[in-house]
């Protein structure tokens, strides 16, 4: 078995038998969790599709299975299922069990703007640079998406956004070569800031971020759409 899928596997195995606990009973959610992951997924292959096809990234054949489709290993599908979903999970859980920390609309505004005093110059000043300035341009569209239409879902996602990075961090953190010979993911550098998190690069922070709050907008239009035709 891959390495890979290996950490896939155990991404999701935990979130996956927790769906079913009695108290929170996530696995009611499903179908609205698991349709904006696949539209979200759907989305982010084709952005991955693109650039690996021209050296944005590559995947080292050492650590996945050797089957692909359209250029991506088949761990590399997975890997948009597996781990939104164990980090959706650990967004609503947060919120089941501390449903009045969040923060308020005016310090998601002041994040907000503070993220874009950062941002929009970084995607000038790098807009050659594939990763970084295609990166953050989605994340800008996300998260202005999110602050003018959904405020809600940031008041909480910023506060969990950063408990997610734990379990994300070790995951990507394997990915991009911790604790193992050679990364399972090669990041062509001069496509990027060159700034890593350890072995991480920075633009996967933006990258996982937008992957996730895109999802979260979509579960929300979901089940509230489902909601008004009951």
């Amino acid at each position: 078995m891959s390495l890979y899928l290996i950490l896939n596997i155990a991404s999701f195995i935990i979130p996956f038998a927790y769906s079913f606990e009695n108290r929170m009973k996530y696995i009611k959610r499903w179908k609205a969790v698991f349709s904006a992951i696949f539209i979200t997924a759907t989305f982010f292959i084709v952005w991955d599709i693109i650039f690996t096809k021209i050296g944005v990234w590559q995947f080292n054949p050492r650590y996945h299975s050797g089957i692909d489709f359209w250029s991506l290993p088949i761990e590399e599908w997975l890997f948009f299922i597996c781990i939104p979903y164990s980090s959706l999970f650990i967004h609503f859980a947060f919120q089941y069990f501390y449903p009045k920390v969040s923060l308020s609309n005016k310090t998601v505004n002041k994040i907000y703007w503070v993220l874009m005093l950062i941002l929009i110059p970084t995607i000038i000043l790098h807009y050659n640079q594939l990763y970084t300035s295609i990166n953050y341009s989605v994340l800008v569209l996300v998260l202005t998406f999110a602050v003018f239409k959904v405020p809600n879902i940031l008041n909480t996602f910023f506060i969990t956004f950063l408990i997610i990075l734990i379990p994300f961090g070790i995951v990507n953190g394997i990915l991009t070569g911790s604790f193992i010979d050679e990364p399972v993911v090669i990041y062509n550098n001069t496509e990027n800031l060159g700034i890593r998190l350890g072995t991480i690069p920075i633009e996967d922070i933006g990258y996982a971020f937008s992957m996730l709050l895109m999802s979260l907008i979509l579960i929300q239009k979901i089940e509230k759409t489902k909601n008004e035709s009951i």
